[in-house]
């Protein structure tokens, strides 16, 4: 993986890395965020299928909307999902930083299987109903025609590995917000899934999680809402 960083500000303070309690790895920030507005989400439809839909208008507002809102963390490493909008909302941020998007498909939308593309009522409620018991450990039960919590989780799991492995301390990863839920309230040890469940994801809102793999994760940020 190629990543190029700008360099440190003049004056700015030395880089200092944290080690996790096993000595092994540094720990490290992982900003989550949400891709920005498509047309699917105005209408509630379950979109998790390649290549998925672009933003709106106000979504790309909202990528742009990053650079700013994000100016003031490093980011070493931008990761994003296949999916059109995630590359999408990442590209904006890419272009200000330098940086290459990384583009990895464990971090796409949990699918919907048998309830691809499906909007009413019924249908997105069993879909979350679903992937919050993956969150609370339910991981065997499957999505209807679709995978597991295990596989999915597990997915994820391996691109975060990765990231770790790569020694970036401060990374961006633009994924959706489905996925973020379930897996932040899977993984990280400071908040649950009925933590998760009660709090929705806007489009472009970021979790941020420090930590590492081996040692765990806290969630520090929740979109607007510090959590430590």
């Amino acid at each position: 993986m190629r990543v190029v960083a700008r360099p440190p500000r003049p004056g700015a303070a030395p880089r200092i890395r944290a080690r996790s309690p096993e000595g092994r790895r540094p720990l490290m920030r992982l900003l989550l965020v949400r891709h920005g507005q498509t047309p699917s989400n105005l209408i509630h439809a379950l979109d998790t299928d390649m290549p998925g839909a672009e933003l709106t208008p106000l979504g790309r507002q909202q990528a742009e909307g990053l650079v700013g809102r994000l100016a003031d963390e490093r980011i070493d490493a931008l990761y994003a999902s296949p999916l059109r909008r995630a590359q999408q909302t990442a590209a904006p941020l890419a272009r200000d930083r330098g940086l290459e998007v990384v583009v990895r498909e464990g971090i796409r939308e949990l699918r919907a299987g048998d309830l691809e593309m499906r909007d009413d009522g019924e249908s997105v409620q069993l879909y979350l109903k679903t992937v919050m018991a993956w969150a609370a450990g339910q991981t065997d039960l499957p999505m209807p025609g679709g995978q597991t919590g295990e596989e999915a989780l597990a997915h994820y799991d391996e691109v975060i590995e990765e990231i770790a492995d790569s020694g970036a301390e401060h990374a961006t990863v633009i994924s959706h917000g489905a996925a973020i839920r379930t897996w932040a309230g899977a993984r990280a040890l400071n908040i649950d899934a009925a933590f998760a469940a009660r709090h929705p994801l806007e489009n472009t809102q970021v979790v941020t999680l420090d930590g590492a793999p081996r040692c765990g994760w806290t969630a520090t940020h929740w979109g607007t809402e510090p959590l430590v």
